[in-house]
Order: C-alpha cells, then structure tokens, then sequence
C-alpha cells in the first residue's frame, strides 16, 4: 500500500507539473522575447532622440559622443541623411532582435540584439520552473512516503492484534492512530479481545469449579461403590447401591448447576426447600470422611425452617464449608441453623486456630488460601450463594465462623431445641 500511495501521489503531482509547468514555460518564453524587443525598440528611439537633439543644436554627431550619451551597450546604425552611416558595438551574429526608430530630421535608428540573449533568459527560467518542480516531486515523495507510514503502520499493527487474538492473546491494546476508519477497526478488534479474555476466563473458570466441586462427590461415589464390592450382604448392597444413586442424582445437579452458572452466574433456580433436610444430607455425607481423620461434627440450633434457594447449589455451599474446616481447621465442627429477622442462618465452625488475620478480607478471592489449596472452594462457594440471592460471609476469624444467609419462608415446626446432636 505505501508503494502504491507513492506511486498515485508522483503520478499526481507530475501530472500537474507538465500542464501547469509546459503553459509556464511558453507564457515565460513570450514574455521574455517581447521584453527584449520592447527593450531594442525604447533603445532605438532613445537613440533617435538623442541624434536629433544633436543635429538641432549644430553639435557633432560620433560614434563615440552618441555612445557615451545614450549609454549604448548594444549594436546600432544611424543613418542620417547624406551622411555615411554611423555604427556603434559590434554586430551581433546569428539571429538577432531588431528595433528601428525615425527621427525629424531624416534619421533612421536601427539597433539590433542577438537573439542568445533572450535564449539565455529562457533557459535560466527554464532552470528555475525545473528546479522548483524538482522541489515539488522531492516535497511529494516525502510526504507521500509520511502519509504512507502513518496508514501502513497502524494497518499493520491492526494485523500484529488480529494475529495475537488468533493465537490466544486476547489483552486489548487500547492504541488509536488519530485516522477515524483505523480508530473505529481498533475500536472494534479491542472489544472483540474483550469479549474472548471473557469467554476464556470463564471457560478456565468453569474448568477449574468443575474440578473442585466434583472431587467430592465423585469421593464419595468411590466410597458407596467400594463398599458394595467388599460386602456379600445383600441388604447392605442394595443400601450402598441406593445411596450411590442418590449420590449421582446430587453429582448430576452439581453438572448442572455449574453449566448454568458459566453461561450467566447471575441466573438462579431459587425455591422454597427444607433447610433440615440439606444440612441432613451434607452431615451424613461427610461423615466418613470425619470419622477417618479421627473428628467429629455436630449439629444444632433452630429445626424445620424452610428457606429460599436452590437445594443443590445451598449443598455445595454447606460442603465446601464443611471441606473447609475439615483440612483447615480442627477438633469438633459445629453446624449451627439460627433464625435473624426474616433470614435462614448456618452457621459452620471449628475448633482450628482460625483464618490468618492477612486474609480475613480476602478470604474468598479466587486463588487465596491459607495452606496449599487452591483458593477455589469459597470463592465458588460464595458465588453459588449470590446466584440465589444469598450471601456468605466471615463473621469470625478466631475461631472461624462462616455464615450462609438465604431468605426465609414459613417454618414447619416451632420449639424445636437447640441442643446439640453428634453426627
């Protein structure tokens, strides 16, 4: 394109220098020559003049007298009459320019110009229309060579951006060139960047939720399934094999609910449930694993509350709180429900040394853990809760206390107490 925008602008501008600059040279030439004659001929009469003064007053007439007087640079004759002709300078050779003048007294003025004179003038004219059109194509090619880099590099840039959107670099480089057409191309190519980094970070997103939410119920699949292998009691089998069932029901809704949360984690499938009955379902899920490290987990507070959400998304809350305390904290794990104004409370909390006092405010950022983990759980967890019109917060650092609260709706039972039962 620069080659071209080269080419297009010389073309131009020699264009307009052969109409423009052939009409100069013709109306230079004519005006030259008709200068130089109008010169001879103002010479020639100057000169008659001159002689007739002279022959008026009875003073001699010679070449050298008339010479000095009229300031004579160029060839003359002066014919007077019955007198031999007076010649002043030297005869020019070739072509000449000629002016004749007539006196009163019989006198004849001829003075004559070699016509190299007024090709002389034509040719330094000619230099300088050559010079300055000279100037012009120069003063052309640089700016067209300017002009050139200030659309090429910015198109080039444009496809160095193109080019990283295709290989999976979709940061924006916000660069505008000052030309509105490229300016509206940047617009558009750093909205589309926009677009992908948000299509890619939520598909790493998804990836990295699917991964730590299915790690427990696929454990706990393993677990119900390892059970049936060992066991030739009937009875027990068909127990393992209902829960199993069950187990892939809830590891189901877990698919579904984060497909739907990667294609807007704002949509949520909200109803009224039984609180009981999820907290129910998570403590007995985990119980293996708590008898396995030697701990136990309890429950206690307000019974038969029936709140409003999304039962799978309120369990995978509760089990990444649950999992939370299980590898970070320690001693007895307290699941507590409580009622405040019209909202549903569970409360989580363990015997452990707590959340650092560094990431109390960030404890639920993507990425941010206290031990080796990966950071993933609550942040996930928090965005479940939200999708549903929830909250979960940190109300406590030492002795950590994580709260979900969700709305609350009628309750099914009252007076229930709130004594503690080891589960």
């Amino acid at each position: 394109m620069r080659r071209r925008l080269i080419n297009s602008t010389l073309a131009v501008v020699l264009v307009v220098i052969a109409v423009f600059g052939v009409s100069l040279v013709l109306v230079e030439t004519r005006t030259i020559s008709s200068s130089a004659q109008e010169s001879v001929d103002s010479e020639a009469v100057r000169l008659a003049s001159i002689v007739d003064s002279r022959l008026v007053g009875g003073e001699p007439v010679n070449p050298d007298i008339i010479a000095r007087q009229g300031d004579v640079t160029r060839y003359a004759v002066i014919r007077i009459a019955g007198r031999a002709p007076i010649e002043i300078g030297k005869r020019p050779a070739g072509s000449v320019i000629r002016g004749v003048a007539e006196g009163e007294r019989d006198i004849t003025v001829t003075v004559e110009e070699s016509r190299s004179v007024v090709t002389r003038e034509v040719g330094r004219s000619l230099l300088i229309i050559g010079a300055v059109a000279l100037v012009a194509v120069v003063a052309a090619v640089l700016l067209a060579v300017r002009q050139g880099n200030r659309l090429a590099a910015p198109l080039t840039d444009l496809a160095e951006t193109a080019e990283r959107l295709g290989s999976g670099d979709p940061r924006p480089r916000h660069r505008r060139y000052g030309v509105p057409e490229l300016d509206r191309v940047a617009d558009v190519l750093d909205a589309s960047a926009e677009r992908i980094a948000r299509m890619l970070t939520a598909e790493r997103r998804l990836a990295a939720d699917a991964s730590h939410q299915l790690r427990t119920p696929l454990t706990a699949l393993s677990m119900r399934l390892e059970e049936i292998t060992v066991t030739d009691d009937l009875a027990t089998v068909k127990e393992e094999a209902s829960l199993a069932l069950n187990q892939v029901e809830r590891l189901t809704d877990v698919v579904q609910r984060l497909l739907t949360n990667s294609r807007d984690p704002r949509i949520g499938s909200a109803v009224a449930f039984d609180l009981d009955e999820v907290v129910k379902q998570q403590l007995e899920e985990w119980r293996p694993a708590y008898r396995s490290a030697g701990r136990a987990i309890v429950h206690s507070g307000r019974r038969g509350m029936r709140a409003v959400g999304t039962p799978g998304a309120v369990a995978q809350v509760l089990a990444a709180l649950i999992e939370n305390s299980l590898m970070h904290g320690g001693g007895t794990v307290a699941v507590r429900t409580r009622v405040t104004g019209n909202q549903a409370v569970v409360e989580v909390t363990d015997e452990g040394p707590g959340v650092p006092a560094d990431l109390g405010a960030r404890i639920f950022e993507r990425t941010i853990s206290g031990r080796n983990s990966t950071g993933i759980g609550l942040a996930v967890a928090r965005d479940l809760a939200e999708a549903d019109g929830g909250r979960l917060e940190l109300l406590q650092q030492h002795p950590p206390v994580f709260a979900l609260f969700l709305s609350r709706v009628a309750r099914r039972r009252k007076g229930e107490d709130d004594k503690p039962t080891v589960r």
